[in-house]
Formats: C-alpha cells, structure tokens, sequence
C-alpha cells in the first residue's frame, strides 16, 4: 500500500491510497491533477546521514565512516511532490542529492536493531538539497542544509513489503539520469540507523530518516524538474528556480 497526504478540491487535508486508478478516499477516487499533494509526513525533525554509499564518499574526497555521520534538517525544509522548490540566492552550486527516506511510524528511543523494523512506517523518496557554498564553510551545516524548501518528499508512504531490500534508486534531471543505485548499497543498513538515532534522541511519529546520497550529485539550475524514482515507491518530482537567475 502506499499512503499519499493530500488537498481534496474542497480544501479539506486527506490521507488517502495512490493506487493505478487515482487517489482513492472514502468511496472516492480523485484524479491527480484534482488534488494538491502534500508532503508524506510533518516530520519533527529529519536526521540525514552523510557517506552512506561508498561511491559518493570517494566522489566527495572522504574516508568511509566506522559510525553513521548524523545532521538535522529541520521542519522549515520539507517540500511536496509537485512543488517548485527556491534556491538560497548568490550561491554559486547547490546540489541535488537523491535519497531513500525511511518515515517513523511510532514513538523510538534507544531502540535495539532487532526491534526497529517495529517502528517504521514505510518508505519515501528525498531530495538531500545542498547548498555547497555554505556547506563546505561551516561544521553545522545550517545553512547548507536547512534553508526552506531543502528537502522535498514524497509523493507517498510504501509499506515496507511493497519495496525490495535491493530497490532502485534513480535521480533525473530534466529527464536525464544522474543518480542511479540500489538500497543494497547502503553501508549501515535502516536498522542500524534507528537503532543509532534513536540512542542520542527520541524519533517521534512523521520522523524521517534520509539515508545518504549515491555518487553522481551535482548542481541545479534555474528551471530544472528533478525526478526521484524508486522501485516500490514511485516518483517524486518537483521544480527549481533561482530569484537570481536573470543576474547569473
């Protein structure tokens, strides 16, 4: 099944099922272009991980980690599937990062990796957006990574039956791919994630874990559509624009 938030065209928010006829609800099935869909969660938070595949660690110069690198994007970044998305101005790269996000199903704290599965709600595509600037000035990452709109997701929720422990994960940029592989790549694996997370802080319901980027990241510009797809999933698309643009 795969759960999918959205606006019915009263305005009334609805969490409904995404299936191959429409958006069923309620006896109804609405048609996509009818309704505005909203991001899968309202995350508290969202815990990314940094060099979760080794193929981005050697593309971005850096060592493996023995532990999972850790940083916050906070609720002020989430954006929907089908949303333009506005690039901070006067920065000279920011990227997209394709990732398989990992959405909390039930309160979490020090959770034993045997035990996470039964805290997971199911699974959803995340755009990683980065600002390279500021990112590579600062050890928080705040700016790099926090600024409105950073972290498009969606367009639903999958059970995480539906979706293959070795599930494609593919990046388009204006149709053309720039990201492709699999969750088998991961090196710490979703258990070993929450179980780390949730050791430091408590994962609330709607808590979204992005697990790390593939190699092949690179800048956006003024009227990208970017495409993330992955297998058991579906498709999170959303646009870019820059208000510098005419000054570039």
């Amino acid at each position: 099944m795969r759960t999918v938030r959205f606006r019915d065209p009263a305005g009334a928010t609805r969490v409904g099922e995404w299936t191959t006829a429409g958006i069923e609800f309620g006896g109804q099935v609405y048609n996509l272009d009818a309704v505005d869909i909203l991001a899968p969660a309202e995350p508290t938070k969202i815990i990314a991980i940094g060099l979760n595949y080794a193929d981005h660690a050697e593309e971005r110069n850096s060592e493996i980690p023995d532990r999972p690198l850790l940083f916050l994007k906070t609720p002020n970044t989430v954006a929907g599937h089908g949303d333009t998305i506005t690039l901070p101005a006067g920065k000279e790269r920011v990227d997209y990062e394709a990732e398989f996000g990992v959405v909390i199903g039930e309160q979490a704290r020090n959770v034993a990796e045997s035990q996470a599965w039964e805290f997971v709600a199911g699974f959803t595509a995340v755009n990683d957006v980065s600002n390279r600037d500021d990112q590579e000035r600062e050890q928080n990452w705040v700016r790099g990574k926090a600024f409105d709109g950073a972290a498009p997701m969606g367009p639903v929720v999958a059970d995480p039956e539906d979706v293959p422990e070795d599930a494609t994960i593919e990046l388009r940029v204006n149709g053309e791919v720039r990201q492709h592989s699999s969750r088998a790549e991961f090196i710490f694996s979703v258990p070993a994630l929450v179980a780390e997370i949730s050791s430091y802080m408590t994962l609330e319901p709607g808590d979204v874990i992005s697990t790390g980027t593939p190699a092949g990241v690179g800048p956006l510009s003024d009227g990208d559509t970017v495409e993330i797809e992955i297998e058991g999933v579906g498709t999170l698309k959303h646009g870019v624009r820059r208000t510098d643009a005419a000054s570039r």
